[in-house]
């Protein structure tokens, strides 16, 4: 007679979960994990720290040459192009628009946008019942399980995308107030000091709700 267990099908067989947490783990490794997350943090500390002292030309340029020595260095090391250069679309993106406006500030203007219509969104999923978390979560199991209709799991994805919406909310408010203010130095600062490590918190969060819907749904299936 052969044995099972709940998380395992007869001796030998993989974990019926394994597969799902493979996906977690590339969908970690596409946006760099924590190291992505620092290495876009260099080019506007750079921005911020030169734009202190030198005509805004220079912090352009400067940082432009940072941005691009991190691509570089991350192909180097053998990461995917999308990933390596992701960070420096936004840096080319916030660049062009202080280059256009010939106001340092701007710099930071469609990051501060991009937060709201974050928020918007995210917080739209919630309230119509479909959580961008629990959505992504599905479309990542093949989109055939009915996860909406499991109330804990449901429940676990609306906290998810709160936590989401929260980070981007209060990214927006704290930002925009110091765009209206003129305060690049502090936009600078906050914008690294409310940028991963925020992220992370709710990437925690998003993981929870995760595994949890994989415990439910996938383990027992």
């Amino acid at each position: 007679m052969t044995m099972t267990n709940p998380r395992r099908g007869t001796a030998g067989e993989p974990e019926r979960a394994a597969p799902a947490a493979g996906r977690q783990s590339s969908l970690l490794e596409k946006t760099g994990g924590p190291m992505g997350f620092a290495y876009s943090a260099i080019p506007v500390a750079v921005f911020v720290a030169t734009n202190a002292f030198l005509p805004l030309i220079a912090p352009i340029t400067i940082s432009v040459a940072v941005g691009l020595a991190i691509t570089a260095y991350r192909l180097g090391r053998g990461e995917r192009f999308s990933t390596a250069a992701g960070g420096l679309l936004g840096l080319a993106v916030a660049i062009g628009v202080v280059t256009v406006t010939g106001s340092a500030r701007d710099f930071f203007v469609v990051g501060i946008w991009a937060y709201l219509l974050v928020f918007v969104v995210t917080l739209s999923s919630v309230l119509v019942r479909r959580p961008l978390s629990g959505v992504a979560w599905n479309l990542v199991h093949g989109g055939k399980h009915s996860w909406r209709a499991d109330r804990d799991v449901l429940r676990a994805h609306d906290v998810a995308t709160l936590a989401a919406a929260a980070v981007s909310g209060a990214r927006f408010a704290v930002q925009q107030w110091l765009y209206a203010n003129d305060e690049t130095g502090w936009l600078g600062v906050v914008r690294i000091a409310m940028g991963w490590p925020l992220t992370i918190l709710a990437a925690l969060v998003v993981v929870w709700a995760w595994r949890r819907s994989g415990a439910r749904l996938v383990s027992s299936a």
